[in-house]
């Protein structure tokens, strides 16, 4: 029997297309392309700027801190916006110029500065390139009510910012840095003693560096690789923003907004929303622990360090990127549609962290019992590429027994736990509806800033967590980076950046949603009840 087409409209529930929900979700990447570029920040730092490795984290982290106190203002500047382009599109377009602006004079200009004021340089261009990074990034979550209220609907908006993330996290950034960056701007003394001198005396603080790795200089602290990352990832990102717009272009318009009406919103309103809303004050908690540690685990160093010097396979990050995507888009995807459309964004949370707890311990101890120590021998992947057919023949040779395993358990530990990862956004979208079903105020900017506020201002330790794991065991003035030699102390940092905190965020998971009162049956009855306030204003006006 034929599925019967639902309509756009009915009963106070309005829909998207599918294809507006897919473009939608490319905002998410757009901001995303850029926090991926900017995740080597610390390199350039260390590098170009002139820092020490911990007050390099430390300046990350303080920057993340402005980057939450920016939200509110500009979350204000979205709920008070209602103009010929809309309330979402506008901020999309004003976000993307200045990251692009901002980003192409700092990896282009100052490293041709004075040693003097690069810092000072530096502070003042990402201070507005957060402003930037903002304005777009509010967007994600504040568009999400009036682009559908479809309880059924809004975990499609995750679905497919899952696979954009997979997409671009695992498959497009690793093969562009690892396969083709890296190899072209790593500089070794015996083949580019001549650039590796000229970059020296450009950037005195590399003197250090290539000291310590034998004459040769990684390409993460080469000007060129930041540079070359922010032309390609730029112009990626300004395609996703684009594609965001237009999917917006129907519903960003008055009649999708809260009840349908013009409001006005005070300081009062926020104050009450803070205080009252149990739905947000909780999913602020889960989320924003989770994201901190979350953000230690994916940290650019632990990365390297896990590839490059425990495994002594940095090139095997590639291969194990390409493999493990699919596989785990797949799983994540069938495990939304199952659970978070069928029972709710709250149960889905709920799955992801508990699949999260048992995969790091399951990992955690894999890796204690089986730890290759560096030797490459240990730990071998195929030379397998998505994007390169001749490679596919490959895929099931050259494995060795700890890598097959250890990606065994990875993709069933990121399959399950991003779960409670990516369903996040659209649990902001239900907290803004819950508002209007509280009092009738429409904050969906709020609501998405709020979020960000204490997310940015807890996950902005990420940084310094990771730098401060690293400097207890001996990595003071510079980060490890591929060309560093393996030690337990290292091996230590490592896991527990990358599988031990984790458990710490969704622990706090389990107590947050224990007290968050949005079920499947709670965001039924809320839309039911919006929907009946709109009808009946609608016949009033008849």
């Amino acid at each position: 029997m034929a599925k019967v087409k639902q309509p756009l409209e009915e009963n106070g529930i309005h829909r998207a297309k599918m294809w507006e929900i897919m473009m939608y979700a490319l905002n998410n990447t757009s901001t995303n392309t850029y926090m991926v570029v900017v995740g080597y920040i610390s390199y350039f730092l260390i590098g170009i700027v002139g820092l020490a490795s911990v007050l390099a984290g430390s300046i990350v982290t303080i920057m993340r801190v402005w980057d939450g106190v920016t939200d509110p203002f500009v979350g204000m500047m979205v709920d008070k916006t209602n103009g010929k382009f809309g309330k979402n599109r506008p901020f999309i377009a004003i976000g993307q110029i200045i990251m692009f602006a901002t980003t192409f004079v700092m990896f282009n200009f100052i490293p041709k500065m004075g040693t003097g004021v690069r810092f000072i340089a530096f502070i003042i261009i990402y201070m507005i390139y957060i402003i930037g990074y903002t304005c777009q990034c509010v967007v994600t979550k504040s568009a999400q009510t009036c682009l559908t209220n479809d309880p059924k609907q809004r975990p499609i908006f995750a679905m497919c910012d899952t696979v954009y993330n997979i997409v671009l996290m695992n498959i497009m950034f690793p093969i562009i840095v690892t396969d083709v960056l890296v190899p072209k701007f790593t500089l070794t003394a015996e083949a580019n003693a001549a650039e590796i001198a000229s970059l020296v005396a450009q950037n005195p603080a590399l003197a250090g560096i290539v000291e310590k790795s034998g004459g040769s200089l990684s390409a993460f602290y080469n000007p060129g690789l930041f540079t070359t990352m922010q032309l390609m990832f730029g112009g990626l990102s300004a395609v996703f923003a684009v594609c965001a717009i237009i999917a917006l272009w129907r519903k960003d318009n008055p009649k999708y907004f809260g009840l349908g009406t013009t409001q006005k919103v005070g300081i009062k309103d926020y104050v009450d929303t803070l205080a009252h809303n149990r739905a947000i004050q909780m999913l602020v908690v889960s989320a924003s622990t989770d994201k901190l540690f979350m953000s230690t685990k994916s940290n650019a160093t632990v990365m390297i360090c896990l590839f490059g010097i425990i495994f002594g396979n940095y090139a095997a990050y590639s291969s194990y990127s390409q493999i493990t995507s699919i596989p785990i888009c797949l799983i994540s995807i069938l495990l939304m549609n199952k659970i978070a459309r069928q029972m709710g964004q709250k149960a889905s949370m709920l799955v992801g962290t508990w699949g999260g707890i048992i995969g790091s311990i399951a990992i955690t101890l894999f890796l204690f019992f089986f730890n290759p120590k560096g030797d490459a021998s240990k730990f071998s992947l195929p030379a397998f590429r998505l994007i390169r057919p001749d490679t596919w023949g490959t895929l099931f040779t050259g494995w060795t027994t700890t890598a097959l395993i250890f990606v065994l358990l990875v993709i069933a530990w990121s399959g399950v736990q991003a779960l409670s990862s990516s369903i996040v956004i659209t649990m902001t979208a239900d907290c803004a509806d819950y508002e209007v079903y509280r009092t009738g105020k429409y904050v969906p900017g709020l609501m998405g800033t709020l979020f960000s506020f204490v997310d940015k201002l807890v996950s902005s330790l990420a940084a310094t967590v990771v730098a401060l794991f690293y400097s207890m065991v001996g990595f003071k003035d510079a980060l490890p980076d591929t060309m560093t030699p393996y030690s337990d102390g290292i091996f230590w940092a490592t896991i527990g950046c990358f599988v031990l905190l984790p458990i710490v965020g969704w622990l706090c998971n389990v107590v947050a949603m224990h007290f968050y009162p949005l079920t499947k049956e709670k965001m039924e009855e809320i839309q039911a009840e919006i929907g009946r306030i709109k009808a009946e204003a609608a016949a009033k006006q008849a």
